[in-house]
C-alpha cells in the first residue's frame, strides 16, 4: 500500500507540471494529427502499389502512427529529469524513505498517460478522416502505445540519469530514433522495401510491434503476429522498469 501512495504522490506532482504547460501538450498532439493530414492521402495512393500490406491505407498507417507516438512520446522526458536533477529536485527526493521504485514508477505511469489520451486523440481524428475499427481493436491499440510509453519512459529516464547532459543525451536518442523509424515500417510498410532491407528490418524488435498492431487493426488479435508484438512490448516494459529503479537506486551511492 505505501508503495502505490508513493507511486501516487510522483504521479500527481507530474500531472500538475503538465497541466501547467498545456502548450507543450498540445504540440505533442498537434505532431501524429499533421502526419494524418499531411502523409495519409498520400498513403492511400501507395495502398494500390504490389507488395502493399492486406487492409486499407489507415489500417496500416494509424497503428504505425501509434507505434511511434507510443515510442517517440516517451523517449524525449529524460530531459525534464536532467533539469530536475541539475536543480537538485532528483537529490530532495532521494533523501525520503519513498522507495526508488516510486520515483520512477510515478512518472512513467504519468508519461503512460499522456501517450494513451494523445493515442485517443489520434485514433478519433483518424476515425474522422476514414479509419474503420471497432472499439475493442481501438482498446488493444491504446494499450500497446501505453506499454511503449512506460517502457521507452522508463528507459529515457535511466540513460538521462546516467549521462546527467542534455549534450549527450540528445545525440543518443536520435542516433536511437533513426533506424527505429526508418527499420520498423511505420510510415511505410516494410513490405515495400528492398530484400536486404526487409531481412535487416527482421532484427529491428518495434518492427514486429508494428506488424502486431496491424494485425490487430485487421481483425486478427489472437494471430502470432499480434502475440508477438505483445510480448516484445512486455519485454520493453520489464527491461525499461529494471534499468529505471537501477539508475535510481545508484544515485544513493
Amino acid at each position: 500500500m505505501r508503495f502505490f501512495n508513493e507511486t501516487f504522490v510522483v504521479f500527481q506532482r507530474q500531472l500538475r507540471l503538465s497541466l501547467a504547460n498545456p502548450t507543450w501538450m498540445a504540440i505533442s498532439i498537434l505532431q501524429p494529427i499533421l502526419y494524418l493530414t499531411l502523409f495519409g492521402p498520400l498513403l492511400q495512393q501507395v495502398a494500390q502499389t504490389p507488395g502493399f500490406p492486406a487492409g486499407d491505407a489507415w489500417t496500416v498507417f494509424v497503428p504505425g502512427l501509434l507505434v511511434q507516438l507510443g515510442i517517440f512520446g516517451a523517449s524525449f522526458v529524460g530531459f525534464g529529469i536532467i533539469a530536475e536533477w541539475r536543480s537538485g529536485v532528483i537529490d530532495r527526493m532521494l533523501v525520503t524513505p519513498a522507495s526508488r521504485w516510486s520515483l520512477i514508477g510515478g512518472r512513467v505511469l504519468h508519461d503512460t498517460l499522456m501517450v494513451m489520451v494523445q493515442g485517443a486523440i489520434l485514433v478519433a481524428a483518424a476515425t474522422l478522416m476514414g479509419l474503420r475499427a471497432p472499439l475493442d481493436v481501438i482498446i488493444l491499440g491504446l494499450v500497446l502505445v501505453g506499454l511503449l510509453g512506460a517502457a521507452f519512459s522508463a528507459i529515457s529516464y535511466g540513460t538521462a540519469l546516467s549521462l546527467k547532459s542534455e549534450n549527450a543525451f540528445a545525440p543518443l536518442v536520435n542516433m536511437f530514433a533513426l533506424p527505429i523509424l526508418l527499420l520498423s515500417g511505420i510510415l511505410l510498410p516494410m513490405t515495400l522495401a528492398p530484400g536486404w532491407l526487409q531481412v535487416a528490418s527482421d532484427f529491428n524488435p518495434i518492427k514486429h510491434v508494428v506488424e502486431g498492431l496491424r494485425a490487430v487493426y485487421r481483425g486478427e488479435i489472437l494471430a502470432t503476429e499480434s502475440l508477438i508484438g505483445f510480448v516484445i512490448a512486455l519485454i520493453f516494459v520489464l527491461v525499461g522498469a529494471w534499468f529505471g529503479a537501477r539508475v535510481f537506486k545508484a544515485q544513493t551511492k
